[in-house]
């Protein structure tokens, strides 16, 4: 049995501890960003392969208590380096802490490649090269006030790389995050879905990914495919097993729509990029004025902020009207709508059912579920014109 680390946009830990469950992971466990599991060295494909949320999948090799650097280079130089990967390959080292009473973490960062290196001179003469760009193989190392652990990067490039964005616009969401948050939704396939404001389209791609039952990494490369213990036999069959369990690509009923046109364009431009032409409806129309396209669903959204609406005076206009429109509109829905913006719910004079935290990277923000129930939703007091605070 082997140790992972499974790190996540965070809010998203349960679901991710789910996810890896579902794979056959033992001894779950979250914490802050991300998901502790364990199960032999293939459950690391299987993760890699078919993970919607993980953003990486991180191999625990070693780890002590310390109090100096030379602690930490003392241990590192004992693991067998050599036997994971060969010297040829390229080589990155990453260090993340959390209340480490060391003072840089660039001298650790060092220490550490100095004893894969030194380890790698003792046994051929020879040391491998640093990348910081495209290495071969990511070391990442994570301290806390008094232990450190040392991980090696089964992934490569981060999982949400899923490969189909070409084009993006103004600060799209990651791939993870998006599929995440339609999890977080409830929405099941078969179930209409609508992203009134789909800017580049990643939540209806992730949405059709999902109903067509698409691996996420079917059509990547991995890190693991050039460490020396790579069982290329096992992962061909799992990727073969995973293509083959995919659905017929058909039309289905998830709809994406923008006021803008070169957001549309570039919505329409990943979604052909991810293989979905015709599988997902994408058309220009103004939100305030969109029809529910079937008697029932979900709503997903990422409202756009005031650079593409102007500034907070046009934020405090708009969310009034999007929640007329959902109230007049989109009764025996459920909407679900991600911001950072904490006046939002104020402001579209809706009452939330729910609130879940979530981090867009280092900015905190809410999904807000509102129950489209006719009748109930309104609330008496009509919210100011004043604009959101940022």
């Amino acid at each position: 049995m082997e140790d992972f680390f499974a790190p996540c946009p965070r809010g998203l830990e349960a679901v991710l501890a789910d996810e890896v469950t579902a794979l056959g992971a033992t001894r779950v466990k979250t914490a802050d960003g991300g998901v502790h599991f364990a199960g032999p060295f293939t459950l690391s494909y299987a993760v890699n392969l078919h993970s919607r949320i993980a953003s990486r999948v991180l191999w625990r090799i070693g780890g002590a208590a310390y109090k100096t650097e030379e602690d930490i280079y003392k241990v590192a130089r004992l693991l067998d380096w050599p036997g994971w990967f060969d010297v040829t390959r390229s080589i990155r080292v990453s260090v993340a802490a959390v209340r480490s009473p060391l003072r840089s973490l660039d001298f650790v960062t060092l220490r550490i490649k100095d004893a894969v290196c030194d380890a790698f001179r003792a046994t051929s003469g020879e040391r491998p090269n640093v990348d910081t760009q495209t290495p071969d193989v990511r070391i990442h190392a994570f301290l806390t006030a008094a232990d450190f652990t040392l991980y090696l990067d089964t992934s490569g490039d981060a999982l949400f790389k899923r490969g189909y964005r070409t084009a993006t616009g103004e600060a799209p969401l990651r791939e993870n995050l998006a599929a995440g948050l339609v999890r977080l939704a409830g929405w099941r396939p078969g179930e209409s879905l609508l992203d009134p404001m789909c800017g580049s389209g990643t939540i209806v791609i992730e949405a059709a990914l999902m109903a067509l039952n698409s691996a996420p990494g079917a059509r990547r490369r991995f890190a693991f495919e050039k460490l020396h213990n790579f069982q290329r036999e096992q992962w061909e069959q799992m990727r073969v097993t995973a293509n083959a369990n995919e659905l017929a690509r058909e039309a289905l009923p998830i709809y994406g729509s923008d006021l803008y046109g070169d957001e549309l364009k570039t919505a329409r431009s990943n979604v052909s990029a991810a293989g979905l032409d015709g599988v997902v409806q994408l058309k220009q129309a103004n939100v305030v004025e969109i029809p529910a396209p079937a008697a029932s669903g979900v709503i997903v959204t990422n409202p756009p902020y005031g650079v593409r609406l102007g500034d907070s005076n046009d934020l405090a206009a708009l969310y009034p009207k999007l929640g007329d429109a959902l109230k007049q509109r989109f009764s025996g829905w459920r909407a679900y709508i991600f911001t950072g913006d904490r006046e939002l719910p104020r402001l579209i004079r809706l009452s939330a059912s729910k609130r879940t935290p979530l981090f867009n990277g280092a900015i905190e923000c809410r999904l807000y579920e509102f129950k489209m129930v006719a009748g109930s939703m309104r609330r008496v007091k009509p919210a100011s014109a004043e604009g959101p605070t940022r």
